[in-house]
Order: structure tokens, then sequence, then C-alpha cells
């Protein structure tokens, strides 16, 4: 160590004959005895949560793990195909498309209900109160021309099959605070105000169930990532049995017509 240098942190530190985590003996206190999710959780946090904390957390992540091909997992695939000495490359292809369409829904919708929640001097005490809650919430986003996040999704028209389960589950752990309460209230009143009805999604209700779980609104597109990687280490694994990737550079290549920029083509 050099004198008069300090780079104080929180999270890990290593020496010759122990590597500490949470100022905890990685080897003796930690492998064998604390999950993954568990950890990950705790790395954030700051504090290690408690069993029913931890099953809905891992349900985050089993929840947004893998939703087949969606441009992330074709980003990963094709990006393995042109390098496949690169694994770590075609991986961060996958997870730097994580935004406003997919993946990054789960904190939007996050900070969404947070924003919400924020400007309440008291909860409400009923399904009445939390739906004139979210009444006025989606009503001052269509009066400000902006998307509700948490509605819809591009292949689940009528339900997605993820958010009764998710929130299921946080009933039963006693963790279905007010973020969640406050989705669900939306889900209720967006038909009359909207005009049509949109599912609730698993980004979203994802997003709810991870902000009542008291993690920073600022990281839970973060904890989408994390889950994606796995989902996306599965596509790669296949992509090197299939060569799948290929196929659709090839797809798309062979059908490519040349339009000019006044027929709707590139425009420079």
């Amino acid at each position: 160590m050099v004198e008069g240098l300090r780079f104080p942190t929180g999270i890990g530190t290593s020496e010759a004959d122990e590597i500490r985590v949470l100022g905890q003996d990685l080897a003796a206190d930690l492998m064998g005895k604390v999950g993954f999710g568990e950890l990950a959780f705790w790395l954030v946090a700051g504090r290690r949560p408690t069993r029913g904390q931890c099953r809905v957390f891992e349900t985050v992540l089993v929840a947004l793990a893998d939703h087949g091909f969606t441009p992330t997992a074709i980003a990963a695939r094709v990006t393995y195909a042109s390098a496949p000495e690169a694994l770590q490359g075609a991986l961060a292809a996958g997870l730097l498309g994580g935004g406003s369409r997919f993946l990054g829904v789960t904190e939007d919708c996050g900070r969404f209900l947070a924003d919400v929640l924020a400007g309440v001097d008291a909860l409400p005490a009923d399904d009445a109160g939390w739906d004139a809650l979210a009444t006025t919430a989606v009503t001052e986003a269509r009066a400000a021309r902006r998307f509700v996040p948490g509605l819809g999704h591009p292949v689940h028209k009528v339900r997605d099959p993820r958010t009764p389960v998710l929130i299921g589950i946080a009933e039963e752990e006693g963790l279905r605070g007010p973020h969640l309460r406050l989705f669900e209230a939306v889900g209720r009143v967006h038909p009359a105000i909207l005009g049509r009805a949109l599912p609730l999604n698993g980004a979203g209700v994802c997003g709810a169930a991870l902000a009542d779980l008291g993690l920073p609104v600022g990281m839970l597109r973060g904890f989408a990532l994390l889950a994606r990687a796995a989902g996306l280490l599965g596509h790669l694994a296949e992509e090197q049995r299939t060569g799948l990737g290929l196929e659709i550079y090839r797809t798309v290549d062979r059908n490519a017509v040349y339009t000019p920029a006044e027929e709707g083509g590139h425009r420079g």
C-alpha cells in the first residue's frame, strides 16, 4: 500500500491468503453457504436479504432470464457468428441492447411507480384509494404524451403469464408492497383512460417487485441485465452447436433489396 493513498470500498478486497467480500471471508463464510442471487442482492443493497426477499428476488431473475429470439438474443448470436473467438463480445452485444423496449422497462416502471409514491403523504388504505392514485398518474402521463411503463407486450396481448405468478409469490412472502399495489391499480384503471386494455407485462411487474424489496431504483436495469446474461449464455451455448447466427445473417443478406432514398431507402 502506498503511503497516504486510500480507496475505500465496502465490496471486496484481497490479500495473499484471503479474499474478503462484504466484510465476509469469501472462502470460509460465503462459498457453498450463500446463493448467487442472495449475494447479488447483498452486494447492491448492502444488506443481507431475508429468505422471503431472496425468493422474490430470484423469481425476478428467472422471469427475466430469457424471452426467445428478442433483439438482444439475435444481437448476441450474430456477433458470435462474426467473432466466435470472443464470447465476451457476443455476450456484451446482447446486453447492450437492454433499453427502453427490452429489459429497460424494469427500471422505467420501478421509477415511474416510485415517483408517483413520492408525491403522496399517506399510502391508500384500500383498492379504491390505490385506483384513485393510479388514475391520476395514468391521466397525467397521457396528458404529457408519455408511455406508462409496464403496460403492453409485443407477444402477450391479453395476459403476461409472469405477472400473476410474481404478485402471488410476493403476497405469500408478505412483500406485496406499495409499488406492486400501485402497479396492479394501473392495470385496473388504465383501460378507461387510454381507451384500450393492455396487459401488465413481466418486465414492469419485476420492476415493481424489486422496488418493494427496497432496492435502488437506479439499479433495477442492472438486475434485468444480470438475469438476461444467463439467458444469453444459453443462446450462445446453443449457437456453438447450431450456428444459427450465420443463417440469420444469410437470410437477411439474401433478402436485402436496394431501395432509392426517394422510395424509403437510405437517406444519408
